[in-house]
């Protein structure tokens, strides 16, 4: 028989989940920028304090509001997601239309990559050297020339040296995002770049794509590595995947839960453990 304490924590962490599953039905429509869930949180952070301070028992003081949520539980999927591949190849090459980015300034100084006769054709292997592990990628030139053409050229340049990610989603959208060197979600490199989406799209485990607003054509610095769950609309550049390796420190990283509180109110944060870029390495 479980006592009054087991009863309402049992209670409590129905209702965390319940938090974040309705959160994550607000924000599975974009990857960058936030969606206002603060009414939901609200009204159900309500009904856990009225659940806890409604039951009477010694032990009620252990389970106050003020009492810190325990991280949940993360489950991550094994099986990778099979790679978009496009119904028609594209020309090889290919012009990329790199804008001048008027709304911000970029949040380090680089230079545009060059956009002529960019190669659509042959992969690139690139290594994300970070404080949490190195994570090996495969750029994909067929699916993305123009997201690969800038990915690489900022490695180069040294963009995302010293910058962390500092967008963690743990149910619904398991990804992790990174690319911004102000870890706000808001910075760029200056520059925007032309959408290279599909309808065949499909994310999941594996999959490595650029972030955007819901603008067209707004992807910059920002991409998202999926290691999980990712039910998006095909609205997202793929432009490469990730290594088992790669996924390995992902999972990791995903398990020790995210700091919701430092997020936006739509179930992310923070990754509790800092996942910061000390080098990138390009095999072109």
């Amino acid at each position: 028989m479980p006592t009054n304490q087991q009863r309402r924590e049992a209670a409590k962490r129905k209702l965390e989940r319940q938090i974040v599953r309705r959160a994550e039905k607000v924000k599975r429509r974009r990857i960058v920028g936030s969606v206002a869930v603060v009414g939901v949180v609200a009204i159900v952070a309500g009904a856990v304090w009225w659940i806890v301070s409604s039951n009477s028992g010694d032990d009620a003081a252990e389970a106050s509001p003020s009492s810190a949520p325990p991280t949940p539980e993360v489950t991550i999927p094994t099986e990778r997601a099979p790679m978009p591949k496009r119904p028609t190849p594209l020309a090889n090459p290919v012009a990329c239309d790199y804008k001048d980015d008027a709304s911000k300034q970029a949040s380090k100084k680089v230079n545009k990559p060059e956009g002529k006769d960019v190669s659509s054709g042959g992969t690139v292997n690139v290594v994300l050297k970070s404080t949490a592990g190195d994570i090996p990628l495969t750029l994909d030139r067929a699916l993305a020339p123009c997201a690969v053409q800038s990915f690489i050229s900022l490695s180069q340049q040294g963009y995302f040296n010293d910058t962390k990610c500092h967008r963690l989603g743990t149910t619904g959208l398991q990804m992790l995002q990174c690319g911004d060197p102000e870890a706000s979600g808001m910075g760029g490199p200056g520059y925007t770049m032309p959408d290279e989406a599909f309808p065949e799209i499909k994310y999941g485990r594996g999959i490595l794509a650029m972030a955007k607003t819901q603008q067209p054509n707004s992807g910059g610095s920002q991409f998202f590595m999926v290691y999980g769950e990712a039910e998006l609309p095909a609205e997202y550049s793929v432009f490469g995947s990730i290594s088992d390796d790669g996924l390995k420190v992902l999972d990791k990283v995903a398990k020790a839960g995210a700091d919701t509180q430092g997020g936006t109110g739509d179930g992310t944060g923070p990754p509790k453990t800092e996942v910061k870029f000390t080098g990138v390495t390009v095999n072109a």
